[in-house]
């Protein structure tokens, strides 16, 4: 077998793998004769079938398996003598296309090298990380935030129309083509009106209504509706109005925070210091990623894979296109030609992923599987009812288990970063935080 460089420039790698036809019969003779003693064929005893009816029997099927396993083979004994690691899939094609049995195999093998990345002194390395404080007014602001969400009703003053938004009480008889059916009827139910929790056109109907008004609410059925009976039926639900009421914030009291799980107000009110503090403590663990990384950045320069690059830069620019185009939702566009914008964001995002990859490696940096589990649980979330069907996608594909560990790789390799680094607390309020989260975005 012979190996020889065809191209060398920059990272820009080319080889000329040849396998001659004596390697090449030899490795179909050893794979027959590993097989031969299995073999059964009509007029000869197991294992006693002659190798050369073997060859003609099996040899062209053999053949392509070894050959296959030849380039392999040639191509993991370069990468293993030569320490060059691929960027993306080696470029592999056979050249001498008018091969017959008996020829050479020759074939020619290209890709572009990944850079070696110079050492980084982490200690080196100054950062500001951010500490901000729950106030006791970002207490009271989230705690009024919480009694609108457990509002209350009261009744309106006698003569109200009711309003989108109220909470309706009344009585109904729903009734298709003059006869009621199963269902379809209830006293003192609380409807709030806009909730959309009825059939599309009924709470619309009542709005305005008031106490003891009685109404005819015509509606059709959905036609997907879940009852084969009622589905597309036009329908006349007879209703009786008993209250209506206007929505009030609960009030701020002990009994409000046993609705959220807490014993009493102040044990709410130390449930939310503690969220918000860690929301607080999860924007300034942003600033200061974005502060590391801009330090690496400065700190190492080398040469990049063009075709990493160009294809980051392509993934940008077709983002990007698509948060400037929300009206459309799939690939249907003309193709998206990225600018130098997107290059040089690229090449810094390229840059910095091979040297957060090369050092998490040096420091044995790994994504246990109780890691991965936690994350697949938290994505699994996003899918009612449908987490086990989750669970089973991600297992069988390698590539989404890829694009969720990476990000959970590079937040500890982060991590060991600010363990090596000089980081340097500052107190700041929430504005300021969420000030400096803003300026992330524009930059």
């Amino acid at each position: 077998m012979q190996v020889t460089e065809t191209l060398n420039e920059g990272l820009k790698r080319g080889y000329a793998i040849t396998v001659t036809a004596d390697e090449l019969d030899a490795k179909v003779n050893e794979k027959l004769a590993e097989a031969q003693p299995e073999v059964e064929m009509k007029g000869f005893r197991k294992g006693k079938v002659p190798m050369p009816l073997l060859k003609k029997q099996f040899g062209q099927r053999i053949l392509g398996e070894s050959m296959q396993e030849a380039i392999d083979g040639a191509m993991s004994k370069h990468f293993e003598d030569s320490g060059d690691r691929p960027a993306l899939q080696p470029q592999v094609k056979m050249t001498n296309e008018d091969w017959k049995e008996g020829d050479d195999v020759q074939v020619e093998m290209t890709y572009e090298a990944l850079p070696d990345v110079p050492e980084v002194d982490l200690a080196s390395i100054e950062v500001e990380k951010l500490v901000a404080k729950a106030d006791d007014a970002s207490v009271d602001e989230a705690l009024a935030s919480l009694a609108e969400t457990a509002q209350d009703f009261k009744a309106r003053k006698k003569g109200s129309k009711a309003k989108d938004g109220d909470q309706v009480v009344i009585d109904f008889v729903g009734k298709v083509d003059g006869e009621a059916f199963e269902g379809g009827a209830a006293d003192d139910y609380p409807l709030v009106l806009g909730s959309n929790s009825f059939i599309p056109g009924f709470e619309e109907q009542l709005v305005g209504v008031k106490v003891d008004e009685e109404k005819a609410v015509e509606v059709t059925f959905p036609e997907e509706y879940g009852a084969e009976n009622l589905a597309g039926k036009a329908a006349v639900f007879d209703v009786t109005v008993k209250e209506v009421k206007e929505p009030v914030a609960a009030e701020i009291d002990d009994e409000m925070a046993k609705k959220f799980g807490a014993e009493d107000l102040d044990g709410l009110k130390g449930q939310i210091r503690e969220r918000l503090e860690a929301e607080y403590a999860g924007a300034a663990r942003a600033v200061m990623k974005r502060g590391i990384l801009d330090k690496l950045d400065d700190l190492v320069s080398f040469d990049l894979p063009p075709t990493l690059v160009d294809a980051e830069a392509k993934q940008i620019a077709h983002q990007l296109w698509h948060e400037e185009n929300p009206d459309v939702e799939g690939h249907d566009h003309p193709e998206i030609e990225p600018d130098e914008e997107h290059t040089k964001l690229a090449e810094r995002r390229v840059r910095l992923g091979l040297l957060l990859a090369e050092l998490g490696q040096k420091a044995e940096v790994e994504v246990t599987d109780a890691e991965m589990t936690q994350a697949i649980m938290a994505q699994a979330r996003q899918y009612p009812g449908q987490e086990r069907q989750f669970f089973d996608f991600v297992r069988e594909n390698p590539q989404m288990q890829q694009q969720m560990r990476a990000p959970i790789f590079e937040d500890k390799v982060i991590d060991h970063i600010a363990g090596q680094a000089k980081v340097t607390e500052k107190e700041v309020s929430k504005e300021e935080l969420q000030k400096a989260v803003e300026d992330l975005d524009e930059e």
